[in-house]
């Protein structure tokens, strides 16, 4: 007798971002499972499913939000819970991986704490990481399992298509990250620039744009990064191309993280547009009127389905989420 397996689903969601998470299992066309979370009166976490989830291919979604530090803790308690449960298959999918930047030391005595929760999730139980726009490439390579690295680029150039792109100058706020600007530039077929940043030392999130390459005066130009968090690296980038003489100028990025005083840097007139997409939740009174706000949603349910049957992941998105 030959027993065809039946394989199941589940999709959870953490805390951080249940929006988002409601968002892509509407996607996906089926419902959210309930990990009945709480926290005890001392602060610490608990979990608990609500049915079996035995031999399932379970998704675990949270994003790692403010606070990030509690994001993170919870994601794991989901995932040692599910591990307990005996879920075939568990797939972290953090649409934005927390500590990021802190992939490599650049100076002694500092840790790389994006290898650090990397080891976290593998403890935890994790057999497969799904993110979104990582930091950097290498972020994959400190995993000894699956990483589907995916990226907002189909999102925020269908975006920019609308807006006669072939009129638009495509700018990197630094040299770092020429390689992604040169692909929405190729993508659109729009110009490409870049700013010389060098950060001040002795400072957090202290930057100097020094030098615009590329002709941007008289030109719309939209820089393009990873994440906006203090917005001092596009507000002098946006500064430096203003000075070179371009009439406009937009943000572009895929995570919102805005702490302070990013709002109030961005409320300047030195940037027109604003746009990111909702891996991170962004409260009403932080949603000025220049946001905009794109959902990444499709993406992730995409790639979800795909990793659950089996199929190609940058087949979504024609190669183009390998950095």
């Amino acid at each position: 007798m030959e027993l065809v397996p039946r394989r199941r689903l589940e999709l959870f969601s953490g805390r951080s971002h249940p929006e988002l998470a409601q968002e892509i299992a509407d996607n996906l066309g089926i419902a959210l499972g309930e990990a009945n979370l709480h926290d005890f009166a001392d602060g610490q976490i608990h979990c608990r499913y609500d049915a079996s989830i035995r031999g399932s291919d379970v998704f675990i979604i949270q994003t790692h939000s403010h606070r990030v530090n509690d994001s993170i803790m919870e994601q794991l308690i989901m995932i040692d819970a599910a591990k307990r449960a005996s879920a075939h298959r568990i797939t972290a999918v953090c649409p934005y991986y927390g500590y990021s930047r802190q992939d490599r030391k650049s100076t002694g005595r500092e840790p790389i704490t994006a290898k650090l929760v990397a080891d976290l999730l593998s403890a935890a139980g994790a057999d497969r990481v799904v993110s979104v726009d990582l930091h950097s490439g290498q972020i994959q390579g400190f995993f000894n399992f699956p990483v589907d690295h995916l990226t907002a680029l189909p999102v925020l150039c269908e975006y920019l298509a609308e807006h006669n792109p072939h009129e638009l100058v495509i700018v990197s706020p630094d040299a770092g990250r020429v390689k992604v600007a040169e692909r929405f530039s190729q993508h659109l077929g729009s110009d490409l620039a870049f700013v010389h940043k060098r950060r001040l030392t002795n400072t957090t999130n202290g930057v100097e744009a020094r030098e615009v390459i590329g002709v941007v005066a008289d030109r719309r130009c939209v820089i393009i990064d990873d994440l906006i968090d203090t917005g001092g690296t596009v507000i002098a980038a946006a500064e430096r191309l203003r000075n070179a003489g371009a009439t406009d100028v937009w943000a572009m990025a895929t995570h919102a993280v805005l702490s302070e005083p990013a709002l109030e840097r961005l409320q300047a007139d030195t940037i027109s547009r604003v746009i990111v997409t909702n891996t991170l939740p962004l409260p009403k009174d932080r949603l000025i009127g220049k946001v905009e706000v794109l959902s990444v949603a499709p993406v992730i349910a995409a790639a979800i389905d795909a990793v659950f049957e089996d199929t190609s992941v940058s087949g979504i998105f024609g190669g183009n989420n390998l950095v």
